[in-house]
């Protein structure tokens, strides 16, 4: 095998597969990179039997061939070469030759018939989104996912599609995100969870481009990202999601519209008083025409007020600062709308048309 590559090309798609390469693995195959140049376009190809991605790549062949490489090495080798034209040769041997200007390495690659190719999935039930409104939802919701194993279901999103809408809901035992988009065309009615780590990847790799769009396929252990020459199958998490619409409730006792501008600036600021892994709660006291914001910590204290719309009770609540943040910086809308039962009961942050909802619970506080 010989082929030739600018070196911007070859980066570009090495970075994209490497988000296929597992940590730790103990299969030595699965640390490669299958680099296929047996037909006439040249693909890579990454696959740690989660999540598989394959791309093609720009160049020139000039003999083809088929070779696993090592991604790490390989990578780092590509990195560190200049900017110029690079050529990879491999013999029968699968010993590889990197070259570039007058750098030159030579490294030993694997027959690229032991790799694990990406499963073959149905192309029946799908979706079309634009790759900058499926960046955006992952971004507004993301957060919420679960970072341990505990819960497997917690660590991936719901991804729901009925009557022409895509509804994706995360969930991590203390709040809850959910975020919707109208679907052009006729979809069928789908649900699935679909893992955090491959939505992470994913939107990684997905341009801002409201003109570019993503197809998405489902099976019942796949999905399937199709997008710029890109390949992007993951394993789907098995089970069945929370019932989030139960945990939901449109009853309240206090309703709240403030400028969220304002009301994110106050939490981050009283945030500045806590120390890293101290759980201290910012306290929000609700009265007619004001909200007001304390904390108490070693560090000090710190109160201010914010004008507020207020309908109905007043109420005194507190809040881990990091969930209102999370939720604040992904709402675009200049004022936000939140509605409350008592201390005890999670906050609801919503806009009229439900595109958005994120509930968050409250933690108890020693008022004083």
């Amino acid at each position: 095998m010989k082929i030739v590559f600018n070196k911007s090309n070859l980066i570009k798609s090495v970075n994209i597969v490497l988000k296929a390469i597992p940590s730790r693995t103990t299969m030595p195959i699965l640390e490669c990179i299958l680099i296929d140049a047996t037909t006439n376009i040249i693909e890579f190809t990454a696959n740690d039997m989660e999540l598989g991605i394959k791309t093609q790549v720009e160049g020139e062949i000039i003999e083809k061939g088929k070779i696993a490489i090592d991604a790490k090495i390989f990578s780092e080798i590509v990195r560190k070469l200049p900017d110029n034209e690079i050529t990879i040769e491999s013999d029968s041997n699968f010993v590889t030759t990197i070259t570039c200007e007058k750098a030159k390495f030579s490294i030993s690659a694997k027959s690229g018939e032991d790799f694990s190719y990406l499963p073959y999935i149905e192309k029946e039930k799908s979706i079309s989104v634009s790759q900058f409104a499926l960046k955006e939802i992952i971004r507004q919701t993301i957060f919420s996912i679960a970072d341990n194993e505990n819960n497997k279901i917690m660590t991936g999103e719901l991804f729901e599609i009925s009557d022409g809408e895509l509804k994706v809901v995360a969930l991590d035992g203390h709040r809850i995100s959910i975020r919707k988009i109208e679907l052009k065309g006729f979809s069928d009615d789908i649900k699935v969870i679909v893992p955090g780590k491959t939505l992470n990847e994913i939107s990684r790799i997905l341009s801002d481009d409201n003109e570019n769009f993503v197809n998405i396929f489902f099976t019942n252990n796949h999905i399937l990202f199709e997008f710029d020459n890109t390949t992007v199958v993951s394993r789907l998490i098995e089970g069945e999601y929370f019932k989030v619409n139960q945990m939901i409730s449109n009853t309240y006792e206090t309703k709240v519209t403030i400028n969220k501008r304002e009301f994110l600036n106050s939490i981050d600021r009283s945030t500045l008083l806590i120390k890293e892994g101290d759980k201290k709660p910012i306290i929000i006291n609700i009265v007619d025409g004001s909200l007001e914001l304390k904390i108490n910590s070693a560090l000090g204290s710190m109160n201010e007020d914010i004008d507020i719309d207020k309908e109905g009770k007043d109420i005194m609540i507190g809040f881990n600062p990091r969930f209102l943040i999370d939720a604040l910086r992904v709402i675009d809308d200049e004022n936000v709308t939140l509605y409350l039962v008592n201390s005890k009961f999670p906050c609801i942050i919503k806009d009229e048309n439900e595109k958005y909802i994120y509930l968050i619970l409250p933690v108890n506080f020693v008022a004083g």
